[in-house]
């Protein structure tokens, strides 16, 4: 189940297809019946998250609250856990992105609102399963990984080749 807290009226997105890309990406990662808690916010709301969780005094693109620590999944080929908590549901965490920077972002790349949604939303799914980019080898792993779930989902990769994010 994918709960998801809409708090951008009128940006034009559809939540539901978007609850449904995060489904398709949790089956890729082999979390399918897995929920997650996704939420739309402005800039203003994702900067005082940044802040205080990061200690970030700015708005950012999308931010992940992993309930599972990163040695929980196998980080080294396609994503997928190392074992199931059994239980009526497993929740891996919390997604929040900034629809106000995703859509900034969006207009860089020249790309639409909806293709930039779905590349945060893969970004802040893997973060849910255990992966990060601060060093050089967690980043190609992390955008190996990246591309295969674009491809699974049928999103073109019009980005950059590297992306630091």
């Amino acid at each position: 189940m994918i709960y998801v807290a809409n708090q951008t009226r009128g940006s034009g997105l559809d939540a539901r297809a978007l609850a449904a890309t995060v489904e398709r990406l949790l089956t890729e990662i082999g979390e399918a019946g897995s929920s997650v808690s996704l939420t739309l916010v402005r800039d203003r709301a994702m900067r005082e998250l940044n802040r205080e969780h990061r200690g970030k005094d700015a708005p950012t693109d999308v931010l992940s609250f992993p309930l599972f620590a990163p040695d929980a999944f196998d980080r080294t080929g396609p994503t997928r856990p190392l074992a199931r908590a059994s239980g009526p549901e497993r929740l891996l965490g919390d997604i929040v992105v900034s629809v106000d920077t995703a859509a900034r972002q969006a207009a860089d790349y020249d790309a639409p609102l909806e293709r930039e949604m779905e590349r945060l939303l893969i970004h802040g799914v893997l973060h849910l399963a255990g992966h990060d980019h601060l060093e050089p080898g967690e980043r190609q792993v992390m955008e190996d990984e990246e591309r295969r779930l674009a491809e699974a989902i049928g999103m073109p990769w019009p980005y950059r080749e590297s992306s630091a994010r």
